[in-house]
């Protein structure tokens, strides 16, 4: 859709920070990708209610350790609390456990959670399925070394945004097929799932003021090495046996070029009998909680997604 049309679209809360929007310069990935991680460290912001620390665990055998950015309320109590692991957005081409910061703090808080931000690698140096194994291999650890965090490894929600939604849905698929540690939860929020890029919801947002359909294609075509014998661990949408999966929470605006495969991967897993709670907001576009968190629809997902978590750690009041 043209621009006068993409504008109309988009819920008026959201419209001044779509005006302002300078979109990503995935084309020139060597100075852009520098820039964002000096912003993402210029945005930081502490809490007095969160303590944060980081650590860093081995990775998956041959590759680099991994970094996590842990989230605990100030004031926590000797018992363990739950858990949410979490990955950040950034089409697996930037980002870091800096990118999300305030997100993890909001949870963290209004959950009473610790919260476990994974970084894991990305393209173009390293390719699909990297990020999934390095997710596996944090998960696998928090599991094992969940009194070092002070955590209940019976109540491990996975959760993540855009491509770090992939990463979350294609963990509970590798954990499965594992048998690894099963989470309570899986929020996979407005997450790529369809390395083919192609659905109507693709073709339909063109503005680069936000995620769209050229991001998509660059950061998919990236991500996979030519040649690479794909499967549900790279593009979730692929995978044909959904059973045994964690319950789901998600949500996804109407102005987001990955509305479609959303709603195809919701629909697949409803089929295979897995509980699914989704919510679809009108004029929001992608990372619109983000980006505009004090927003009508912005506090509503937010407010839904600690109810989801509430749940599933069994201390909703």
């Amino acid at each position: 859709m043209d621009e006068k049309l993409m504008r109309s679209h988009i819920d008026p809360e959201l419209l001044d920070n779509y005006d302002k929007s300078a979109g990503f310069d995935l084309r020139h990935l060597d100075t852009f990708k520098p820039a964002c991680d000096k912003q993402e460290l210029a945005n930081l912001k502490d809490d007095p209610d969160v303590h944060i620390y980081e650590k860093m665990i081995p990775g998956p055998e041959g590759a680099p350790d991994i970094k996590l950015r842990i989230y605990e309320p100030t004031d926590r109590t000797a018992e363990p609390l739950p858990c949410g692991m979490f990955f950040h957005g950034g089409g697996f081409l930037f980002g870091s456990v800096y990118r999300q910061n305030d997100m993890c703090l909001r949870m963290c808080k209004n959950v009473n959670m610790v919260v476990v931000s994974v970084e894991y690698r990305l393209s173009p140096m390293y390719k699909a399925p990297a990020p999934i194994e390095d997710a596996y291999a944090a998960l696998l650890w928090v599991d094992k070394n969940h009194k070092e965090i002070g955590i209940d490894n019976t109540k491990i929600a996975i959760t993540g945004l855009s491509a770090g939604g992939c990463v979350t849905a294609a963990l509970a698929l590798m954990t499965r097929d594992r048998k690894g540690p099963k989470p309570v939860l899986q929020i996979p929020l407005y997450a790529m799932l369809d390395h083919k890029a192609d659905t109507c919801s693709q073709h339909a947002i063109t503005s680069e003021k936000v995620w769209c359909y050229n991001y998509s294609k660059i950061a998919w075509d990236t991500y996979i090495e030519k040649g690479t014998e794909l499967n549900y661990y790279i593009s979730p949408i692929l995978a044909e046996d959904l059973s045994n999966l964690p319950p789901v929470f998600s949500f996804i605006g109407t102005v987001d070029p990955l509305l479609d495969e959303n709603i195809e991967y919701w629909n697949k897993l409803i089929r295979a009998g897995i509980p699914v709670e989704y919510h679809i907001f009108p004029g929001c576009y992608h990372s619109f909680e983000i980006a505009v968190p004090d927003s009508h629809y912005g506090k509503m997902a937010y407010k839904l997604m600690y109810s989801a978590l509430r749940r599933a750690f069994g201390t909703e009041k």
